[in-house]
């Protein structure tokens, strides 16, 4: 009999409950990202504060309790009565959605946040919260929690354990905000040290001279504790630390500012060796992965008067086409930022700036000061060396063009040499297939026999390809590797990339668990961040895992992916079974491939991601790039050469693994 549905039927969730029933939509997802952005949305708001000048310290600490804290030292919230809600300010804020200080002009000129939707969805997430305000020579504290009821189990979520307490005098100015991410929300409540460090150095770079202190009294290298971060430099020295790892081909950096229309615009230019761009876009401190109208002033303005600067000096004539942009960015490392007044964020993660007006103001501002920099004599050599290169890259680019005509020509880059090789899906839907990339003849022939052909393809590799971080594009087009994957995937690649093109969905690194495959999966994975970006930014690009372990024991069979899950399989079965330790994905049958690591069913995927563009970017450089020095320095300071766990299996299954 179907339930009866009338008024009655309509539950309406008042305060923060809606945040714990649904907290996908306030902060996307209860995964590690999830809980690292309850912290970013406190620290915008320090960092606020500080872009508006009203605070020139902020300080993070991850405490030993699993607990968060953000201090700085503005203006403290608000502690006199809301003139219509008859509560304290501080309870406003902390306790009602859309309550906040952002909507208007007057409290702050450039803000990130204006929702005002943060700080409450942290509290309503958290099993409890404190708010300490430092203003007018008093110290005011205000504490919430999200207790379950005794009888109901039912969670009253960020509710004030009391009114708003005077706890005495200060001289001290500010907001103390400190939380405890709910065990019962997240899939994680760990924080990691090294994705709060990276973003708090980023947020120290855009806002020259805040001094931010980050504390991470978990640390057991006492040298790792404390580290602050303050840049006189700002951009400028962002750029610095980005390239410095790179070959310079313009040793300073251009430095462009200005502002008109309410919008303050800076660009920090340098140039290298490498042969694609970089460029790293905020708007009002927050990153423009997918770019935006900022950017497209930016390039707009860039090529047109470098290409007039060109015809001037005699480095283009008259019958010559202009330079394209791509031209004059190859090697170009660039840091863009906007602070805009009423920034709209647009995009699949709200990474694209969307103010139409930006755009023609950008342009002007690029244009004007790039246009009195070429002008100064000082820089007519730099100059040069900027056109030089934009010419070669051109030339570079012809001669790939060439190549790549030649080769589809050849039906080198058309279906025939991928017969024997790409193991079709029969589906049509390119949303539903998947691409496994596949290492070696034994892999891929496991994988051909155990996939589910309507939409599972299979792309054994022969070989390792290069690395495309020390090749130019024309080198990578040689590659047979490479060039079966770009046919495989149907993208094509460079200025002939097209995301709509894309025949898979989903695309698979399968390796095998040791140095080599390790080595193929970072090769793999430098080639789709150089050349196809736009496959990890959209979510495409996957890493199969593999299980290490088989556990049987009698018609028991258990599959054991790390050390850690091996351990608990072991504890689990108890005595009396046998051990597999798979040396490569050739080892196993198609059924086994299939079970553990092809069936959607039951295999774990781990999507790869890049939240921070410009710290990926020195990444790839470091381990990839031409440079031993830095390679080294990298892996003596991360690398724990050190068993992660002390498990050791008893000497007679042991004895089964040498």
């Amino acid at each position: 009999m179907a339930q009866q549905y009338d008024a009655g039927s309509i539950e309406v969730l008042e305060g923060l409950e809606p945040v714990r029933i649904r907290p996908g939509m306030y902060i996307g997802t209860t995964s590690a990202r999830g809980l690292h952005h309850l912290l970013w949305e406190i620290v915008d708001n320090a960092i606020d504060e500080a872009s508006n000048g009203y605070a020139t310290e902020v300080r993070v600490t991850l405490h030993q309790d699993g607990s968060a804290s953000v201090y700085d030292n503005g203006r403290g919230v608000p502690v006199d009565e809301h003139p219509k809600l008859h509560i304290s300010g501080v309870e406003v804020i902390y306790t009602k959605l859309h309550a906040g200080g952002k909507f208007n002009n007057e409290n702050y000129a450039y803000s990130g946040g204006l929702h005002g939707v943060g700080a409450s969805v942290v509290n309503a997430l958290s099993r409890w919260m404190t708010v300490d305000v430092f203003t007018n020579w008093t110290h005011y504290q205000m504490r919430f929690t999200s207790d379950a009821d005794p009888v109901t189990g039912v969670v009253a979520a960020g509710k004030p354990a009391g009114p708003l307490q005077v706890l005495g005098n200060t001289r001290r100015k500010g907001t103390l905000v400190r939380f405890m991410p709910d065990d019962r929300i997240f899939d994680t409540v760990a924080w990691n040290s090294e994705t709060v460090r990276d973003r708090l150095q980023q947020l120290a770079y855009l806002n020259r001279g805040v001094r931010i202190t980050f504390t991470d009294e978990r640390a057991k290298d006492p040298e790792k504790r404390e580290q602050v971060f303050c840049y006189e430099g700002g951009i400028a020295d962002y750029v610095r630390y980005l390239t410095e790892t790179k070959t310079l081909v313009s040793p300073e950096v251009i430095m462009l500012e200005g502002s008109q229309d309410s919008v303050l615009c800076s660009a920090a230019i340098q140039y290298t060796d490498d042969t694609t761009e970089n460029l790293f876009s905020f708007a009002n401190n927050i990153p423009t992965a997918e770019g935006g109208s900022h950017e497209t002033g930016f390039k707009a303005a860039l090529t047109r008067v470098l290409n007039d600067y060109a015809r001037r000096i005699g480095a283009l004539r008259e019958k010559d086409p202009n330079l394209t942009g791509d031209d004059f960015r190859e090697g170009m490392t660039c840091v863009l930022t906007v602070m805009v007044k009423n920034p709209q964020f647009e995009g699949q993660t709200k990474g694209r700036l969307g103010n139409s007006e930006v755009r023609p103001v950008v342009e002007s501002i690029i244009a004007e000061k790039l246009t009195d920099w070429l002008d100064n004599l000082r820089n007519q050599e730099m100059a040069a060396l900027i056109i030089g290169k934009a010419v070669k890259a051109a030339q570079v680019r012809e001669a790939v063009r060439r190549a790549r005509d030649t080769a589809i020509r050849a039906s080198k880059l058309d279906a025939t040499p991928l017969v024997g090789k790409l193991s079709a899906a029969r589906g049509r839907k390119a949303e539903d297939n998947e691409l496994f990339i596949v290492e070696g003849d034994s892999a891929g022939g496991s994988a051909k026999q155990g996939r589910d052909s309507r939409f599972q393809a299979i792309l054994p590799l022969r070989g390792k390809p290069l690395n495309a971080e020390k090749k130019r594009l024309d080198q990578v087009l040689g590659n047979e590797e490479f060039r079966s994957l770009i046919t495989a995937l149907g993208t094509g690649i460079g200025d002939n990339f097209d995301i709509r093109g894309l025949k898979y969905y989903k695309v698979i690194i399968l390796s095998d668990a040791d140095q080599d495959g390790a080595h193929i999966r970072a090769i793999l994975l430098t080639f789709f961040f150089r050349h196809m970006r736009e496959l990890i930014t959209g979510g495409h690009v996957y890493i199969g895992m593999p299980p290490l372990y088989r556990v049987a024991k009698g018609s028991q069979i258990f599959y054991a992916y790390d050390d850690k899950e091996l351990e608990k399989t072991v504890k689990k079965v108890g005595k009396g079974y046998t051990l597999q330790r798979y040396k490569g994905l050739g080892e196993m049958n198609p059924e086994q491939l299939w079970a553990t690591t092809m069936d959607p069913s039951q295999r774990k995927l781990m999507r790869v991601t890049i939240d921070d563009a410009a710290q990926a970017d020195r990444l790839v450089t470091i381990l990839m790039g031409d440079k031993v020095e830095p390679r080294r320095d990298y892996i003596s300071q991360y690398a724990d050469f050190n068993r992660a766990d002390n498990f050791e299996l008893p000497p007679e299954q042991a004895a089964q693994l040498q």
